[in-house]
Parts: structure tokens; C-alpha cells; sequence
């Protein structure tokens, strides 16, 4: 086992807790908050992702892991086998630091962010439903995209860890 392999493992690990993550908001967490009110999802909303911005540690530690986890291996691909014959990690990586992280920094932590910012005692009815409508639908849709795309990533990389 070389540095290569490490690495493969060390961003398989992270991708594949990443995935678990996210999917696991895909078909658990947001679909059990679609079943309440405007209000009562909006509020549950913000407590779950206010754990995460808070820096949860184990959140962080993963999250955080795997864009390093991720961006080394591009790099010890790169420097021990040279770029003529990881183009395909560095194609991967790339895949998912854009489809992944690029798709939560550019998209789900706006969107987070305004619902942390929402008073949502103050809201009316019709605000509450105006609020969780341009949220919930945009936020399911990206993080549906970004799911797929992490799981395709953490299979990609068993499959190269596999044929070494």
C-alpha cells in the first residue's frame, strides 16, 4: 500500500460520510419536515442547520476532511504517477469540489443563511408559505443533484482504489 492508495482511502472515507450526509437529508430528514406546517418547518430548519453552523466537530471534521481529502489526492496523484495517467482522479475530484461543494457554497448556504435570518414569529401566513416555497423546492432539487453526484464520486473512487 502506497501514499496513492492512502489517500484513495482517506477520500473515500470522507466522500462516502459526505454522501451519507446529504442523502440522508434527501430521504429522511426533508421529507419528515415536508409533513409540517410552514412555520414548523421553517423553525425546524433552522435549529438542524443551525448544529451545523455552529461548527458541529464531526460535521466539520468530515466535511472539511474531504475537500482536503480530495484536493490531496489530486495532488499525490499528480506528483507520484504524473497527470498523463490521473486524469481520471483529477477529473473526479474536480467533479465533486464542484458538484458537491461547489453546488453547498454557491446554493444550499445562501439559502440556509436566509432561513437562519428569518424571525419567523414575526411572520405571517402567507410570509411563513412565501419564505418555505422559495426555499424547499430549490433547496430538495440541488441537494437531490448534489447526492447523486457525491455517491457517483465515492463509487468512481472504490472503483479506482479497486483496479490498482
Amino acid at each position: 500500500m502506497d501514499i496513492l492508495d492512502i489517500s484513495l482511502i482517506f477520500s473515500i472515507l470522507t466522500c462516502c460520510l459526505v454522501t451519507g450526509f446529504i442523502f440522508t437529508y434527501a430521504v429522511v430528514v426533508m421529507p419528515g419536515l415536508s409533513k409540517l406546517n410552514d412555520k414548523e418547518f421553517l423553525r425546524a430548519f433552522q435549529v438542524t442547520d443551525g448544529i451545523i453552523q455552529n461548527n458541529q466537530p464531526l460535521f466539520i471534521l468530515s466535511w472539511v476532511g474531504s475537500i482536503i481529502a480530495i484536493l490531496s489526492l489530486i495532488l499525490i496523484a499528480i506528483v507520484f504517477i504524473g497527470m498523463s495517467k490521473t486524469w481520471l482522479i483529477v477529473l473526479v475530484g474536480v467533479v465533486y469540489l464542484l458538484g458537491v461543494q461547489g453546488i453547498t457554497i454557491s446554493i444550499h448556504i445562501p439559502l440556509n443563511n436566509h432561513i437562519q435570518q428569518l424571525n419567523i414569529d414575526e411572520l405571517n401566513e402567507q410570509n411563513l408559505s412565501e419564505e418555505r416555497k422559495k426555499f424547499e423546492k430549490k433547496w430538495n432539487n440541488f441537494n437531490i443533484i448534489r447526492t447523486l453526484i457525491a455517491f457517483s464520486v465515492s463509487a468512481i473512487l472504490l472503483l479506482i482504489l479497486a483496479i490498482r
